[in-house]
């Protein structure tokens, strides 16, 4: 096909009708929906499974070895079919990393209208899907396609850990100090491009925070000091933080002018580009999050805005504050502390 024919057709975002990680089922409705489940055994091997919805299973294979298992799929965020491949799989590779895993090969899924879209375009979404697995050192080892109404990408991630460096979502102790790896608005950035309100610096900026692996992840795991670890992704910073709190039976905090936001986010949210997702975060869990009388309802949406291959969320050992952002700038990151965990009984505060 050639480039003209490339070019006529619609803008991938335009097929879709959410993008990246705001496609996620709301966290209430996906509450219900497995609350019907019937509950299956239980090996003592599976380390992690769906108890306190983390962000992978952990399979232990022996005293050293044991396997992270984690998939994660969307549809469009942006309009360049290479960047939503490198976007959408840089997302799912995350999640071994915040088990603090390191990845080991992908299977690709691919579900894209191909009545619509070239072979052309298809392909450049799983080349950029290539190239995010090249940069964390894994190949693409099979997959799965079917012809779908709307696109859809991501991968199945495996990935290796020692069991006694796996760092789930619930191990958060009263005393520890929250840290964020990447900024927030990731969300509001891409309501602004589905408008074509994003100019080129704008997006730069969401590619270059959607692209960026996780990498701190296992040598984070490594620090006795790092007790609970998650990736901040569709359910927005509050929906995450409220998972680790539950899950670790204690009360974060989170101290809202600590929390980093991408540039311009706060000025394209205060002009209206606020992703549905992020209503339906607060909808879904905004009766158990305790907001001070100085958090407004831009602060509110920012605090719920879905993030699509966002920051690790650390909870560590005050001891422990200077090794882990150490590793977060070792690795090219520029982390914030934002809060800390205190005696609770999984409650989420922000002030």
């Amino acid at each position: 096909m050639s480039d003209a024919a490339v070019s006529a057709e619609p803008r991938l975002t335009s097929l879709a009708h959410g993008g990246g990680c705001g496609c996620k089922i709301a966290p209430g409705v996906l509450s219900e929906i497995l609350r019907g489940q019937t509950p299956l055994p239980v090996p003592p091997e599976l380390l992690v499974g769906i108890e306190t919805s983390d962000d992978a299973a952990v399979y232990r294979l022996n005293d050293r070895q044991a396997v992270v298992a984690t998939t994660d799929f969307f549809m469009p965020i942006v309009d360049d079919p290479h960047d939503f491949g490198r976007i959408a799989a840089t997302n799912a590779i995350s999640d071994v990393y915040a088990m603090g895993g390191t990845p080991l090969f992908a299977l690709a899924l691919v579900g894209m209208p191909v009545n619509t879209l070239s072979t052309a375009t298809i392909g450049a979404i799983l080349e950029g899907g290539a190239a995010a697995c090249r940069a964390a050192g894994i190949p693409v080892a099979g997959g799965h396609t079917i012809d779908s109404v709307e696109p859809i990408y991501g991968l199945v991630a495996i990935g290796l850990v020692d069991p006694a460096h796996v760092r789930s979502n619930a191990g958060a102790r009263p005393g520890d100090v929250l840290i964020l790896g990447k900024p927030l608005g990731v969300g509001i950035f891409s309501a602004a491009l589905k408008k074509e309100a994003l100019d080129v610096a704008g997006y730069a900026r969401m590619i270059a925070t959607t692209t960026r692996l996780n990498t701190p992840g296992p040598d984070l795991a490594q620090l006795d000091g790092v007790h609970a670890m998650t990736d901040v992704t569709g359910f927005g910073l509050a929906g995450h933080a409220l998972e680790m709190a539950r899950g670790s039976g204690c009360r974060l905090q989170i101290e809202w002018a600590a929390v980093p936001l991408l540039e311009g986010a706060r000025d394209l949210a205060a002009a209206g580009f606020i992703t549905g997702a992020s209503g339906r975060n607060w909808a879904s869990y905004g009766e158990d999050v305790i907001l001070s009388g100085g958090i407004d309802p831009l602060d509110q949406a920012l605090l719920c805005d879905p993030q699509t291959s966002g920051g690790l969320l650390v909870a560590c050992a005050p001891s422990s504050v200077a090794a882990v952002l150490e590793v977060f700038r070792r690795h090219g990151f520029d982390a914030a502390t934002i809060g800390h965990a205190g005696e609770g009984g999984g409650e989420l505060a922000v002030a």
